[in-house]
């Protein structure tokens, strides 16, 4: 009878163990969820900033054509290299987007796998 209680004591102390490293590792996916949203909600409003201030650069630079001189070659011209500057640089934001969603993404598989381990 002894014997018994002994292997059920333990029996509990082995299940408790075991409870606590899927508690351990699901608090440990969890911090790491709570970092990749908070990166990913950052990155995505600085994009969304600097998408914004393009935008205002470009408004301003439409609102002001006379003062730009659009009505001659030169300043066609010079406003047609404003605008694929402004190009280039929408892409490059549209461009590390896409890289940080990429990125984000194997992230999210990864702790998907976590999550799936830790509740067994």
């Amino acid at each position: 009878m002894a014997e018994q209680a002994g292997q059920s004591v333990r029996a509990i102390a082995e299940g408790q163990a075991a409870l606590s490293r899927q508690h351990g590792a699901a608090a440990d996916a969890d911090c790491a969820l709570t970092e990749a949203v908070a990166s990913a909600h950052a990155a995505t409003v600085e994009g969304v900033r600097r998408l914004d201030a393009i935008a205002a650069e470009i408004d301003r630079a439409v609102a002001n054509q006379t003062a730009i001189g659009l009505d001659t070659a030169i300043g066609a011209r010079e406003f047609q290299r404003f605008l694929i500057a402004k190009q280039r640089e929408i892409l490059a934001v549209v461009t590390a987007a896409r890289e940080l969603a990429a990125a984000k993404k194997a992230a999210f598989e990864k702790l998907a796998a976590q999550y799936t381990i830790s509740t067994g």
